[in-house]
């Protein structure tokens, strides 16, 4: 019989709020077809994790609800050499949000950032004035699924969740209203798909869970090289990516967040319903 490798993929504790299992079926399946056995281990509380020739942190979803967790087990993962895709260095850099600013400064078009230590109604003028916007988005700089994320207008009160907290302050980018937000999915380096998701009416946020909808999209050409100068700004190339882009007031796009730890994938949009996945991750193997 031959050897088919062994994936450990991270998933959330049984009472996590979230169903994950759909994106999980389609991403095991994906690995399977490629000639790989999956397993799931609890991120939180994962075990025993050498006989795994590949660790797969896909869904380790609420990591930013526990964040001294998931630095710890990045730390073990690192400590024990374990093999994990995306790297380690690149989980860690990806954790948070502080990397757009590397990015920026590498001459990447980043939607414009402000971060602030404590917010409070001072520096969150000063960020809108730096920002030269009066509304705004905010955001906490570990986050995921739009976790804290608030759309603060002129005279609005800050959130209390957010009061006093380490924010990242950032306009309301007019495109995500009118387009919507893309999303590009790269295996071992190669576009695979795209996608453009848009919230629902009266709200900003794409997620699924807040009535966002999705559709393929043909990815233009500044989408593509705008994904590829951001991904070369990683810490090392990564296996898996989704780049999230979104455009200003004049249609020029924006990054506003690499997904390297645990992005939806939205394989059953892929031309080849996840080949090029599987493919890769056994390319990191």
């Amino acid at each position: 019989m031959p050897f088919q490798p062994r994936v450990a993929i991270l998933v959330p504790a049984p009472d996590y709020y979230e169903n994950w299992h759909p994106a999980f079926t389609r991403k095991a399946a994906a690995l399977s077809g490629a000639g790989l056995v999956v397993e799931q281990r609890v991120w939180t509380d994962p075990g025993d994790l050498s006989g795994y020739d590949l660790i797969l942190p896909l869904f380790a979803w609420g990591y930013q609800r526990d964040v001294a967790a998931w630095y710890a087990l990045l730390d073990r993962l690192e400590t024990e050499a374990l093999p994990v895709a995306n790297p380690v260095p690149v989980l860690r850099w990806n954790s948070d949000k502080a990397y757009l600013g590397e990015l920026g400064a590498k001459g990447v078009a980043v939607v414009p950032t402000v971060e602030v230590a404590a917010l409070d109604d001072s520096s969150l003028a000063a960020a809108r004035l730096q920002l030269g916007a009066e509304e705004v988005v905010i955001k906490p700089a570990i986050s995921g699924g739009a976790d804290g994320t608030h759309r603060i207008a002129a005279g609005d009160a800050i959130p209390a969740d957010a009061l006093g907290q380490r924010r990242l302050v950032q306009p309301l980018m007019p495109g995500i209203l009118t387009e919507g937000e893309f999303s590009l999915f790269f295996f071992a380096g190669q576009l695979s798909h795209a996608i453009v998701k848009r919230p629902a009416s009266g709200d900003f946020r794409v997620q699924e869970q807040f009535g966002g909808r999705e559709t393929v999209w043909e990815a233009s050409d500044a989408a593509r090289a705008l994904a590829a100068a951001a991904l070369a700004a990683a810490p090392a190339s990564p296996d898996y990516a989704r780049v999230d882009m979104v455009g200003d007031a004049a249609g020029k796009l924006h990054i506003m967040e690499l997904e390297l730890i645990e992005p939806s994938l939205f394989l059953h949009h892929a031309p080849d319903k996840g080949a090029a996945f599987g493919t890769a991750v056994c390319a990191a193997i």
